[in-house]
């Protein structure tokens, strides 16, 4: 038992949790010396690799001078805060990553809150220590005082620091001291974290995450709390609720390196997958055939915004999907509750539509992302935030925002976010930047990246996490400028575009194929306007007197999926199919419009 280590990797977005585990990968000497498995090894999914950012938890395993341990890397995102949660649980201590030039930021205090909660021993690393201007010191003061902030008890306190940078493969006790690898981490680790605790008594495992295999059928992987498990034994299922199912181990895996090895038997403290359960999710219990014991489950935050998924019912459905029938939305969702925890599923009045809610629109348009290339059609309704009654009050969520950004921009963000209602709680420079925190409605969340991003030329980093419902705010200005939408099924003509662009600005290519009701710009003023870009130049044989001037068309906008998400209107849909992200009115004609006006 002395020889297992079980640690969890938590930090911000950015703060360079997978780039570290590359790094202990490469020191244990995972791979053979001849193999270019590149970086970011554990990003392995297309989604995490376009967009940079880790989405699931994973698990891997490394022996490191006679120690297995077992590490999992987690997302720094608060949209993910899900996949942290249920992880925690299979480790015995965390390794928490701090940015040496930012400090503790909004999720390194989220995840760090759970951790210390679950009782976990923390140790420190504070990475990018050769970024300019950075303050490695400062840092490690500050995370001492988060810790204490979030009440953490003595013998956590008193944490072990490592300093270094992953990136460039080295850690070690004090900043100035650079090495050229990265044992100083894993001999804190050996020597801090504590071996797993046994408990005597039958066999208890939570299943904290699962896997898919078309071979094999579902897979339960949790880390064993006690006991013993034997290949071929059999056992109880204890669900969340306290019923009891019987059913029996085929397989036993435990991991090894990236992959898994099939074992006889598994000791308690050790992380394993077992093949062969059916019928169980994520939270039930494994525990003995005879007298079943079950182990406290997974808490999850509530989710904190809501969508409606509906079929595509636009005049281009079925063109380009595979599945677009409420059968195959509604079995795909389902499937996906299985091991996406913080969302959940809500019916409505009609069979074709569902709310879906989660943590945020990133962590809804992951998963509209992941179903449109699997060859799902959908439209999706604009994000709503939960409204909840507390005490006859109607309240809403507020969540603590933090803005990075150039120190002559920041004006611009404080009259952003105070004309959506936000509340400024602090303003403080590092070198040429400003970090501004504010509490601000989730609604004013909504849309904001865009704005900002315009307003700073890119520049604004924005991070926000959950803290918790306030009194309604009041209402908040929406997008003060209207649509411009198709009158008529056809092509977009170069010609009609080139003469409608003093009207606003346009989202669709030329000669694109659109629908009557498609919103395809853009109106400079606040008001809808329905415009017919499918005329085409009249000919006659009549010969004009001037040539006419070529069309100059201003390329148009295109939207990713969040941005078009953020910016709908309530009477409009985003359509997505596998190969385009269209948006529309809900009601495609005029007449209807003015009949069902919302």
């Amino acid at each position: 038992m002395e020889s297992i280590r079980n640690i969890a990797i938590i930090a911000h977005v950015d703060h360079g949790k997978t780039t570290l585990v590359d790094k202990i990968m490469y020191h244990c000497q995972l791979f053979r010396d001849n193999e270019n498995t590149g970086d970011l090894i554990l990003d392995n999914n297309d989604l995490e690799r376009e967009r940079g950012i880790t989405i699931t938890s994973k698990n891997v395993s490394v022996q490191y001078k006679g120690t297995k341990i077992n590490i999992i890397d987690t997302p720094g995102h608060a949209d993910f805060g899900g996949e942290v949660e249920r992880v925690l649980n299979m480790a015995d201590g965390v390794c928490l990553l701090v940015d040496a030039f930012e400090g503790p930021m909004p999720q390194t205090r989220f995840v760090l809150q759970k951790a210390i909660d679950l009782g976990l021993k923390p140790c420190v690393v504070i990475n990018k220590v050769d970024k300019e201007n950075c303050t490695p010191e400062e840092v490690h003061e500050k995370v001492f005082d988060l810790m204490f902030e979030l009440g953490a008890e003595e013998w956590q306190l008193d944490f072990p620091t490592v300093y270094g940078s992953a990136k460039n493969n080295w850690m070690s006790d004090h900043w100035e001291n650079v090495t050229d690898n990265v044992e100083a981490l894993l001999d804190m680790v050996v020597e801090n974290v504590p071996a797993p605790k046994v408990s005597e008594g039958t066999p208890q495992m939570l299943i904290t995450s699962l896997d898919f295999s078309a071979f094999t059928g579902r897979i339960a992987i949790g880390r064993l709390e006690r006991g013993v498990l034997n290949e071929g034994m059999p056992i109880s299922l204890v669900k969340r609720d306290g019923t009891i199912s019987k059913s029996r181990i085929k397989e036993l895996h435990t991991f090894e390196g990236l992959g898994r090895k099939k074992v006889q038997q598994v000791i308690a403290g050790d992380i394993c997958a077992i093949i062969g359960v059916e019928g169980f999710e994520i939270g039930d219990t494994i525990a003995d055939f005879e007298n079943p014991e079950g182990l406290k489950t997974i808490d999850i935050d509530e989710p904190t915004m809501s969508m409606l998924f509906t079929i595509n019912d636009s005049p281009f459905f079925g063109k380009e999907g595979k599945f677009v029938t409420s059968r195959h939305i509604r079995e795909r969702l389902t499937k996906e509750l299985e091991k996406n925890l913080a969302m959940k599923l809500g019916e409505t009045d009609s069979a074709d539509k569902f709310m879906v809610f989660g943590r945020g629109v990133l962590h809804l348009s992951v998963l509209i992302e992941t179903m449109r290339r699997e060859g799902y059609e959908l439209q999706i309704g604009q994000p709503q935030v939960i409204i909840k009654e507390i005490d006859g009050k109607k309240c809403e969520p507020i969540e603590e925002l933090t803005i990075d950004l150039p120190e002559t921009l920041s004006g611009r963000a404080v009259e952003f976010v105070t004309m959506r209602k936000g509340e400024m709680l602090s303003m403080e420079t590092k070198g040429d930047r400003m970090i501004v925190k504010f509490n601000i409605p989730s609604r004013g969340i909504i849309g904001l990246r865009n704005q900002l991003l315009t307003a700073t030329a890119g520049e604004a980093i924005m991070a926000h996490r959950f803290i918790g419902y306030e009194p309604y705010k009041g209402e908040i200005a929406g997008r003060n400028k209207g649509s411009l939408i198709s009158m008529e099924k056809g092509k977009a003509i170069p010609y009609s575009i080139d003469k409608l662009q003093d009207r606003g600005k346009f989202f669709v290519e030329p000669n694109a194929e659109i629908y009557e009701g498609q919103v395809i710009g853009e109106n400079s003023r606040g008001d809808d306007m329905c415009v017919n870009v499918t005329k085409e130049k009249k000919q006659s044989n009549v010969r004009s007197s001037g040539n006419d001037e070529k069309a100059r068309i201003i390329p148009p906008i295109i939207f990713s999926l969040e941005e078009a998400l953020e910016y709908i209107q309530k009477d409009e849909y985003v359509e997505v199919t596998p190969k385009s992200i269209r948006l529309r009115k809900i009601y495609l004609t005029e007449t209807d419009r003015k009949r069902f006006k919302f």
